[in-house]
């Protein structure tokens, strides 16, 4: 009945993938979306709130929910920007980037394993058409 539907079907799959991603960060006491987040700044510390959600697709308040929850874990630290007062430059504390190898091999491992259950080729494929219909919708 909703074969041909992309909203049925992208948000089909959304759940058994955020099932997958949901056990691999739940060691490290973490959401998939504030895994996401920690990568972001481990990846580019110094970057605002504003680039993580343009770099993820979020909305912003969302990002700085996320950024909030990192900071009570105390894996990310929010620091004045030393060109603008008003901006706050997000830091990995010590706790985030002992996180760091092991997020992203875990990060690393449930990739694998999808591509093994799916097959390299569509895996690649069907990430490649996705990001596609991202650009073509946003």
């Amino acid at each position: 009945m909703f074969d041909h539907c992309l909203y049925f079907n992208s948000a089909a799959l959304a759940r058994l993938v955020e099932r997958e991603w949901t056990a691999v960060y739940a060691p490290f006491d973490l959401t998939p979306p504030q895994g996401f987040v920690l990568r972001v700044v481990l990846a580019s510390p110094g970057c605002l709130a504003s680039q993580v959600a343009d770099m993820l697709g979020i909305a912003r308040p969302t990002a700085t929910r996320l950024v909030d929850n990192l900071c009570q874990k105390k894996l990310v630290e929010r620091r004045q920007g030393k060109s603008d007062g008003r901006e706050w430059c997000l830091y990995p504390t010590a706790a985030g980037k002992a996180l760091d190898k092991p997020i992203n091999a875990a990060s690393a491992n449930v990739a694998k394993a999808l591509r093994g259950r799916i097959g390299t080729g569509l895996f690649d494929t069907t990430i490649s058409s996705m990001r596609d219909v991202r650009k073509a919708l946003g």
